[in-house]
């Protein structure tokens, strides 16, 4: 093998630690509510990357006021509905995590909006397949750059908040989490 060779090897095989987040989302928006919401801001958070989104007023969650490490904004209702619509409004795009093969309560009204704003969404369930897989494609095929994370609470289903942050982090973070991998989530 030539040197040039060598050069082409190593630079298809380099273990250059860029985000999936570089080439597709450019900002995660979330409600703030505990669990699937929450997942998506912790995890912005932990990869300095943009976050924001409506909270309702008062930063209501059902574990109390949203923190200010969030950098959220406030609507003019405690309604939790209206910060609903408008993060699937000013979205490019919507991911409903749930732990259930059928989305309910605030969840299934996340995707009603989604369906009226002429948004795309996906319901990705703990079951899936290969959720995290699942969520690039989404990501991918619509061209997000403004992903709407929403789905299910913590009180309604515990651990979804860790389970959310996992499948967010391997869609769109694995490199930086997994720097001496090739490949990405499925490859192992």
């Amino acid at each position: 093998m030539d040197m040039l060779g060598k050069i082409r090897l190593s630079e298809q095989f380099s273990t250059k630690t860029t985000s999936a987040c570089d080439a597709m989302i450019e900002t995660l928006i979330s409600g703030g509510q505990t669990g699937a919401d929450r997942a998506a801001l912790d995890v912005a958070i932990r990869h300095g990357f943009p976050h924001g989104g409506w909270c309702p007023a008062g930063r209501r969650a059902e574990d109390g006021p949203i923190g200010g490490q969030y950098h959220l904004t406030e609507t003019p209702s405690v309604n939790y509905l209206q910060r609903t619509e408008w993060n699937v409004r000013d979205s490019d795009g919507t991911v409903v995590f749930t732990f259930s093969d059928r989305a309910t309560g605030g969840s299934f009204r996340t995707i009603e909006f989604a369906h009226r704003h002429g948004k795309p969404c996906i319901c990705i369930p703990r079951g899936s397949y290969q959720p995290a897989l699942d969520l690039q494609r989404f990501a991918e095929s619509h061209k997000i750059k403004r992903l709407n994370v929403g789905g299910s609470r913590e009180s309604k289903n515990p651990g979804i908040h860790l389970w959310a942050m996992g499948m967010i982090e391997d869609a769109f973070f694995w490199s930086e989490n997994h720097p001496n991998m090739l490949g990405g989530p499925g490859e192992g």
